[in-house]
């Protein structure tokens, strides 16, 4: 490897990527600026030897062709101790992969190698129960795989949300009113006949104003987000099922929650987090690989990467 910063990201398919809003793009495109040499993963290269990381690598190039927009040199071995930063940006589900994943990234982290984010913390944050430590910026919510515990909240709270732990981008998820004639095929199917947990929270109305993503660097929000508008007979705010994105400054409210968890996620070594917020109400909090850098910067007069990779050379420089 030369003597440039190295940068290996772990991603999903090259393919699968959407170069005018990829996040994970934006953040490599600002790493090669700065003279990082990229490297280029998936899940299925890593893997462990003798309590040593590797990864089948790849030497990647961004350029400015939409149509070819990378190239990759040959695959080869490399010690993940060998870098200098790991980003861990491959998208849920959090499967067992995901999570054996962590472990291995683990041992390149004890052995100085800066990992974003925290190979740990990763394991720890569920993006849908992580929220649940900030109950006073949460709705009403229950995680539970009871039939009748789930019924007796939603007879409680009259319109709610369900949803799986482990989906992103909108799937599965369900909104519904107690006298909704498939409530309990919905829960069955959702909970797989009471074996899995899911997350049912009240129905915020204000869902119809957007649901609003806010990305946090090092626990200190970006001033502005994104607030996704659900498609017309939608509830979804997720881009991925229609929603548009229509820029916003940051609330008082929002700016109270960020301060509510942004202590927490700087401790955790959550370094770059996005969390949805639809109107006074925290829902999530994403930490595998937060979404809409592009699209903000697009809006408004800011560079987000640019935000990330300084954190990345403090941290470096250190």
């Amino acid at each position: 490897m030369s003597e440039q910063p190295t940068l290996g990201v772990i991603m999903d398919p090259l393919h699968t990527l959407h170069p005018k809003k990829d996040t994970t793009l934006a953040l490599l495109e600002e790493a090669q600026k700065r003279g990082f040499s990229l490297y280029f993963m998936e899940l299925s290269d890593l893997s462990l030897q003798y309590g040593i990381a590797w990864g089948n690598c790849s030497a990647i190039q961004i350029t400015k062709n939409q149509k070819s927009w990378y190239s990759l040199g040959t695959p080869s071995a490399l010690p993940l101790d060998q870098f200098d930063v790991l980003l861990m940006r491959k998208d849920p589900p959090v499967n067992m992969e995901y999570i054996y994943a962590t472990y291995i990234l683990e041992h390149a982290e004890q052995n100085g190698v800066l990992v974003i984010n925290k190979a740990q913390s990763l394991r720890d944050a569920n993006e849908k129960l992580y929220a649940t430590w900030f109950p006073q910026c949460m709705p009403p919510t229950l995680v539970s795989s009871n039939k009748i515990e789930i019924s007796a909240f939603v007879k409680e709270y009259g319109s709610v949300v369900l949803k799986p732990l482990d989906g992103m981008g909108g799937q599965k998820i369900f909104k519904c009113e107690i006298e909704d004639p498939n409530l309990s095929v919905i829960i069955e199917l959702l909970t797989q006949y009471g074996s899995q947990y899911i997350m049912v929270q009240q129905f915020i109305p204000e869902i119809s104003a957007g649901d609003k993503r806010i990305l946090l660097i090092d626990g200190e929000p970006i001033p502005y987000a994104l607030s996704r508008i659900p498609a017309q007979n939608e509830f979804r705010g997720n881009l991925a099922a229609g929603a548009t994105g229509i820029g916003s400054k940051l609330s008082e409210r929002d700016l109270w929650i960020c301060s509510q968890i942004g202590p927490q996620l700087r401790k955790q070594g959550l370094f770059f987090v996005g969390i949805d917020v639809i109107g006074d109400y925290l829902t999530e909090i994403n930490v595998t690989s937060p979404t809409c850098v592009r699209e903000i910067e697009r809006e408004f007069e800011v560079n987000i990467a640019g935000e990330i990779l300084d954190y990345i050379g403090t941290k470096l420089s250190k």
